[in-house]
């Protein structure tokens, strides 16, 4: 009877005898639902029983899951931004020294910060070991050499400064005039990795030779500037072309006035940012 859907309930005497059979009086015959919750609480299809991933559609509140929510005081909404491993920055750190394609195809719309954050660090002690040894080099050595930290403040308040603020205002400028596909976190990635040219340039940067700096610098300014251009024309482009113009020559005018501040606060033998030894009483300064 099963096949027709119905359960069968037989009455038994204690001597094992059936007796007399009446269909309707002994038979008990009972609705039966195949579809319902088989023993060990498996349904079928259900995949052996396994419940299903946090992540799959309809879980947790609006069908987003458990841990769609990230808010802005958690660890978890910062922890997005480092979310890459090392083969991944270090093909990213090749693509900016050498591109072969549009940086934004290779972050395959996952931009991070890890990259970014880590080499606009080590350029600004590269500047600071090479604003040091420039300066030693440049000392007569009649008196002790003191190393001066005013150069690894400058260096970062100029890096970090540059690296953070240009992309935001960059940012605003391309949502004011209607670009859509404008990212602040694309902009930050392309700035960041755009600094990775200034660490072999800061490396050989410290030369008497104040040409060769010159020569240094300007070897790192093209080939950033070219880097940026190459990838910010296209989210340029999303403005009317008046504007897109603008637009790029700002671009260019802040590089290149990061590139002559690096030159004349890191590779002079005579930088601003450092303070000029006290000059002993009754002596007159010095006349350069």
């Amino acid at each position: 009877m099963a096949n027709a859907g119905y359960d069968a309930v037989v009455d038994v005497d204690d001597e094992g005898d059936l007796g007399h059979t009446d269909l309707r009086e002994d038979l008990e015959f009972h609705n039966s639902n195949f579809n319902d919750s088989i023993p060990g609480g498996r349904k079928p299809g259900s995949g052996g029983g396994l419940p299903p991933p946090v992540t799959a559609s309809g879980s947790g509140s609006g069908g987003s899951g458990v841990s769609g929510k990230r808010f802005l005081w958690t660890m978890s909404f910062y922890a997005q931004f480092f979310d890459v491993d090392t083969s991944a920055v270090l093909a990213r750190c090749w693509a900016a020294l050498y591109p072969r394609a549009n940086f934004l195809d290779v972050l395959e719309g996952n931009a991070d910060l890890y990259g970014p954050f880590w080499i606009a660090t080590t350029v600004v002690f590269i500047l600071f070991l090479s604003g040091t040894i420039s300066q030693y080099l440049a000392t007569t050595g009649s008196e002790p050499f003191a190393y001066d930290f005013t150069l690894l403040s400058g260096a970062a308040g100029l890096i970090y400064g540059y690296t953070l603020i240009i992309p935001v205002l960059l940012f605003a400028a391309l949502r004011y005039f209607g670009s859509e596909s404008a990212n602040l976190l694309e902009c930050w990635a392309l700035y960041g990795y755009g600094n990775l040219i200034w660490i072999p340039v800061a490396l050989i940067g410290w030369s008497h030779i104040d040409i060769l700096n010159w020569v240094f610098v300007a070897v790192g300014f093209g080939l950033s500037v070219m880097f940026l251009l190459r990838n910010l024309y296209p989210v340029l482009s999303a403005t009317d072309k008046q504007t897109s113009k603008i637009l790029l020559i700002i671009v260019v005018v802040l590089h290149l006035g990061l590139a002559v501040t690096i030159k004349f606060l890191f590779f002079a033998h005579h930088s601003p940012v450092t303070k000029s030894p006290a000059t002993p009483e009754g002596d007159a300064p010095a006349m350069f």
